[in-house]
């Protein structure tokens, strides 16, 4: 990360006084129990995330202070409804009444937390409402963090097995097309700021991109929580939708981190179970992705969980080697642009694979 900018700084600790003024005040209406007094003053507060003068990384320091500041207003929200001073339908039609896009949205999530927790309605119903009205910013950067805000106000109220919301609230199904649907907008705002705010230098925006990415790959760490998330909801709907997205978007920077972030964050068993479908994804990939370090990475994950099991865990209907060796090769024969060292990279990937996943058959390398 580069040395601080002075201007950039200086916007920032205009933005930061202007925080800490209005939540002043909006603690001061909680305390006297104000409800509109503290919706007016939260919506000065969360004013200053419409700033388009800040660049990312000092945008998450500002969005890190307002969201610590938040934490308190949706305790306040929950002490109405806990107190019985006020339902959470009215205050969740209440807030949508504010006419700033940007902190009407916070302000949404925020109350949809706590309307989730309070059970009035199915918890299905108000993720719907949410992920659906949060498509008002089209703004890229404003909308990854209002997407981030609802991944982390809703990451424990979701109807998942075992969870208060199960049932009546919705399924693991519910909980996995809410994620997904907030994941896929996420990351089309991701990409769309290599191309926002005119012309720039691509490599800065290269990196201002990789200090978000956090905001995307949460999403895919959420997914792999959830516990009702068997090797067959993965294998059939889950993956495939993830792999259409991440394979459709173009995009060299997502392809490759998101790529390694489904290798790092979901079970062994499961990447098992699905190697045929991520393979025929990688293939498909950009030809500036990395390929041999996502191959690597995989590779590494499987003989990692084959050397700590004790036991042959890859089923030989899988033919996991064949599966690689097809990867390799398709690769090598239609990449036409291919250097001599890319070629042999991949080939030692596949032989270590060998060597590491299939000890004492000597024919595999």
């Amino acid at each position: 990360m580069s040395s601080a900018d002075p201007a950039q700084t200086k916007i920032l600790n205009t933005a930061f006084e202007a925080v800490k003024l209005n939540a002043f005040y909006m603690k001061r209406s909680m305390d006297s129990g104000d409800v509109d007094e503290t919706i007016k003053f939260a919506t000065e507060m969360l004013s200053e995330l419409r700033s388009n003068t800040l660049f990312p990384k000092y945008y998450y320091q500002l969005y890190l202070h307002i969201a610590n500041e938040m934490r308190e207003l949706e305790e306040f929200f929950s002490s109405l409804q806990r107190d019985g001073e006020m339902r959470m339908t009215d205050l969740y039609e209440k807030v949508q009444g504010c006419g700033q896009v940007v902190p009407r949205l916070y302000l949404m999530c925020c109350v949809g937390g706590v309307y989730i927790a309070s059970q009035e309605i199915p918890a299905k119903d108000v993720l719907k409402d949410m992920v659906d009205m949060v498509k008002g910013v089209q703004h890229p950067m404003r909308g990854l963090f209002v997407r981030y805000y609802l991944t982390q106000i809703t990451k424990d109220k979701l109807p998942d097995i075992g969870s208060p919301y199960e049932g009546a609230g919705g399924s693991v199904q519910d909980a996995c097309s809410f994620i997904l649907q907030n994941f896929i907008e996420t990351n089309r705002l991701w990409i769309r700021l290599m191309t926002h705010g005119g012309k720039q230098d691509k490599k800065k925006k290269e990196l201002e991109r990789q200090d978000l990415s956090i905001l995307v790959g949460t999403s895919l760490v959420r997914l792999s929580q959830l516990e009702g998330l068997d090797i067959i909801e993965y294998k059939e709907n889950l993956l495939p939708s993830l792999l259409d997205e991440i394979v459709n978007c173009k995009d060299t920077l997502a392809q490759t981190y998101l790529m390694d972030v489904i290798i790092n964050v979901f079970p062994d068993e499961f990447h098992i179970a699905t190697l045929s479908i991520f393979l025929n994804a990688i293939i498909k990939l950009k030809e500036k992705v990395n390929i041999k370090n996502i191959l690597e990475s995989l590779v590494s994950r499987l003989s990692e969980y084959i050397s700590n099991s004790g036991s042959e865990v890859i089923s030989p209907e899988i033919n996991a080697f064949k599966l690689f060796n097809d990867c390799v090769k398709t690769l090598i024969e239609g990449r036409t642009n291919m250097t001599l060292v890319a070629t042999l990279n991949l080939q030692t990937v596949l032989t270590d694979f060998a060597l590491k996943c299939y000890n004492g058959k000597n024919e595999y390398v």
